[in-house]
């Protein structure tokens, strides 16, 4: 078997670890919300009727963002019917998933998930069939005190102290023409750069996010992005990306190695984004928000004009395999790469859809096995970034063609230091790491996950059918084929 080495140095470091990083979504969208965070009268659900068992496994998941409402969703939502007394909220149609929003659940209901959960909250507003004016008025409602309508109307609404929302985005991929009010690149940077400042002069100190390509392979990719900063740069602070990997678009040893097209997607949109601020003349940097990300098999879609009208209907309800896990991994490990510009990531989404949670209504909840990268490495990256020197064997994609079966990235936090890697092929391969950097290391946790069966899933009727190994950690392991590790090792915290 051919050897992989992996070299870290504290001097080869990539950034920060952004906690915003480890963050998620929530979209009205099947059954995320109902049945998924909110259901009144479940036998585990508190006095507002969220889903405690939910609410738990949110804590052990380790989210630190939560984006909201959408997603295709906000495109057509006025957030006004989602406020008030709930005997007085209209059933609405929603055009983005032709379902049927009784907005039970709205803005204050999320916000109290939200601290309960302790989760920094991300709030979009609607620039598909609504505007300025609206955005800056959910602004108003949300982070100012009182004294002014809409400053009021919450504090009528029960809400006496301001929700104080930090981060907006201003739209969900408009450059799509299934959005609902889709745009030109031209027309949305435009519409973003008066919403925007509109919404500044509400509250000067939020962060907005600008809407980048809903996916790279988008044919007007990077064009977008050009033309919307140049409209929209001094208002912005965050570009978005999207990015989903479906297990049935190429071949599985490409799907395996998809961190290969997110390290290459970043890559350009920082160039991007750069290019922009060259040729205006600007000093600021833009920071980017990898705002839906995650495995999804796309392919299997049913449109929402190819269904019925449905109250929650239950969609892209993707049931994860350890392949799927050990990709999930291997993003991550993309986006702590790129910690430098890269430090917002949401991923799509929180519960049954696309989800690292599954729950059945009126039964129990579960960890996917996309649940455990995540929330291991939400909790051991910590600290800077180490970027390590690899060296090892290489596997042949369809799509990619060869790249490297080990992929790792490490942090450092004091004493802790952490690699976290993956072996993408399908033969085991030893690793050696070389840490002569760190004198006086001390292995600690290593957590390993792995199956024979890489097809194995996680369900409700065996829930933990695939869960991490803990080992003790080492400088020369083996690398099962298809997993993923979390290696920790106390080192001699420099002076």
């Amino acid at each position: 078997m051919t050897v992989a080495r992996l070299t870290l140095d504290p001097s080869f470091t990539v950034g920060p670890v952004d906690r915003r990083l480890f963050g998620s979504f929530v979209e009205h969208m099947g059954r995320c919300v109902y049945t998924g965070v909110f259901e009144p009268g479940h036998p585990g659900a508190d006095d507002g009727g969220l889903r405690t068992d939910v609410l738990e496994l949110v804590r052990e998941l380790g989210v630190t963002t939560v984006r909201y409402p959408g997603g295709n969703f906000v495109s057509g939502y006025r957030w006004e019917d989602g406020v008030g007394p709930v005997g007085d909220r209209p059933r609405r149609l929603d055009l983005a998933w032709r379902s049927i929003e009784s907005n039970a659940f709205g803005l204050n209901e999320f916000m109290r998930w939200a601290g309960l959960a302790g989760v920094e909250p991300m709030m979009a507003v609607n620039l598909g069939t609504r505007g300025v004016a609206e955005a800056a008025e959910l602004v108003e409602y949300c982070n100012l005190d009182t004294g002014t309508a809409a400053a009021d109307l919450r504090r009528k609404h029960g809400v006496a102290r301001p929700h104080d929302i930090r981060m907006w985005c201003l739209g969900n991929e408009m450059d799509g023409p299934w959005q609902i009010g889709n745009l030109t690149a031209e027309e949305y940077g435009r519409l973003a750069a008066r919403a925007g400042h509109a919404m500044r002069r509400v509250d000067p100190g939020i962060e907005l996010v600008a809407c980048g390509s809903s996916d790279g392979d988008m044919p007007t990719f990077a064009a977008w992005e050009a033309t919307v900063l140049e409209h929209a740069y001094d208002q912005v602070d965050y570009l978005s990306l999207h990015s989903y990997y479906d297990p049935e678009r190429y071949d599985e040893a490409s799907f395996r190695a998809s961190a290969v097209h997110l390290d290459e997607f970043v890559d350009a949109v920082v160039a991007t984004a750069d290019f922009v601020r060259a040729k205006l003349r600007r000093t600021k940097r833009i920071r980017l928000a990898l705002d839906e990300w995650n495995v999804w098999y796309k392919s299997r879609l049913v449109e929402p004009e190819d269904r019925d009208i449905e109250d929650t209907p239950a969609l892209i309800e993707d049931e994860y395999t350890v392949t799927d896990a050990m990709v999930v991994g291997n993003l991550l490990i993309s986006m702590l790469r790129h910690a430098d510009r890269l430090t917002v990531g949401c991923q799509a989404q929180l519960v049954n859809i696309i989800a690292p949670i599954r729950t059945l209504p009126g039964g129990p909840a579960w960890r996917q096995t996309i649940f455990h990268p995540f929330a291991h490495t939400a909790r051991l990256a910590r600290g800077t970034v180490l970027l390590p020197a690899i060296t090892g064997p290489a596997m042949t994609t369809g799509h990619y063609g060869e790249v490297p079966a080990v992929d790792a990235v490490a942090t450092v936090d004091g004493t802790a230091l952490t690699v976290f890697a993956v072996n993408r092929g399908t033969e085991p391969i030893p690793l050696h790491i070389d840490l002569r950097a760190f004198p006086g290391h001390r292995p600690g946790e290593h957590l390993v996950l792995a199956a024979d069966d890489h097809r194995l899933t996680n369900t409700a009727a065996d829930p933990q059918r695939v869960t991490p190994d803990v080992r003790r950690s080492s400088t020369e392991v083996l690398l099962p084929p298809v997993s993923w590790h979390a290696l920790s090792f106390t080192i001699e915290e420099k002076p």
